[in-house]
């Protein structure tokens, strides 16, 4: 009997609501304060939460703390070498709107009053590009945060019983590709894509940020609800690993 390719499959052999091999190593640095090593198949990041007892100047005395991140790419994240930003002298717009849409998502799951006068940094360092590099970094964020508030609970620079988390939160892609909507696109599908959009979504199923884009052909009502629709499934799924993985230890 001869095999046949389904309809509903893509390159890699994934069918439509499919994640790619999704992988979260806890407590990769044993120097920072919080991390995680995180793969959405051959994209990989690496996630680092820091924790300082302070906050910014402009928060002094206000009794909120404060939570950001930065994101960059090394040099051989891509098939070609890329010079690093550091070494241009300047830091690129989409290396500064990532930045901002991972601490946006951050902030969005923490009471700040409950975090207290205290600082998390988040750093996100891409070591593989393969697509979806944003999306891999808030849900790999997410779990260095939470080990980062544990470890400032432990001592003591949070109270035990404030509750600085009021919600998880994981980010996925999807897209239309050869007309039919994808969940979660590697680079290969990622540049032929009609639409590529980035959804940020809370456990609870709450969104928090959707960036969407028709790359070629302009996409209608009923595709934008079956884009949402695959991304929060694509989110419950990378939430109850973030919730496993934060279990394992």
């Amino acid at each position: 009997m001869t095999e046949t390719t389904s309809p509903n499959s893509r390159a890699d052999g994934r069918q439509v609501a499919d994640l790619r091999e999704i992988t979260i190593e806890r407590g990769w640095s044993t120097q920072a304060e919080g991390s995680a090593l995180i793969s959405f198949g051959n994209t990989k990041v690496l996630c680092t939460a820091s924790f300082t007892n302070g906050v910014p100047r402009w928060l002094k005395g206000k009794g909120k703390g404060w939570v950001t991140a930065e994101y960059s790419m090394l040099p051989r994240s891509t098939n070609e070498r890329m010079d690093r930003e550091s070494v241009k002298g300047r830091i690129g717009g989409r290396t500064h709107e990532i930045s901002r849409l991972i601490g946006r998502s951050l902030r969005a799951v923490v009471d700040m009053k409950a975090l207290g006068e205290n600082t998390i940094v988040i750093d996100c360092d891409v070591l593989q590009a393969d697509g979806g590099t944003r999306t891999a970094a808030i849900t790999g964020a997410y779990v260095a945060l939470v080990d980062a508030i544990e470890w400032a609970r432990e001592k003591k620079f949070i109270a035990a019983k404030s509750m600085p988390l009021t919600d998880s939160v994981a980010a996925v892609s999807v897209g239309i590709v050869a007309g039919v909507p994808v969940l979660d696109l590697a680079y290969v599908e990622d540049v032929a894509a009609d639409t590529d959009m980035n959804v940020v979504v809370t456990g609870a199923g709450r969104f928090i940020e959707v960036q969407g884009t028709a790359e070629a052909e302009p996409f209608d009502r009923a595709e934008l609800d079956s884009l949402l629709d695959l991304a929060v499934a694509g989110c419950a799924t990378l939430r109850d690993l973030q919730a496993d993985t934060l279990a394992s230890l």
